[in-house]
């Protein structure tokens, strides 16, 4: 079986590796957040949760986020601030 591609086959791109970033790139603000969980119930990669009445990231979430934003944009509360983390770490795709 050749592994070359058929003409009009088209790898866009493929999740290469997560280099952890070195800073914290979310954050929670615990005053704000009421403890509805919607971060925890949009999070593709489970790491939120709720302890007590508020929600808790993972604390390994640099190595794991997907830094898709979906807690930022489901937090009505604006109790999360969400900035996508420095250049060379986060998410690194290989386009083919």
């Amino acid at each position: 079986m050749s592994a070359r591609k058929k003409a009009g086959e088209v790898d866009r791109f493929a999740l290469s590796e997560v280099i952890p970033a070195t800073r914290d790139f979310i954050r929670l603000d615990g005053e704000r957040c009421t403890g509805c969980g919607d971060c925890a119930v949009v999070c593709p990669m489970d790491l939120w949760e709720l302890r007590g009445e508020k929600a808790v990231l993972a604390g390994d979430y640099k190595e794991k986020c997907t830094e898709c934003g979906s807690c930022f944009i489901a937090c009505e509360e604006d109790a999360i601030d969400f900035s996508y983390p420095p250049g060379g770490t986060g998410v690194v795709f290989k386009f083919s």
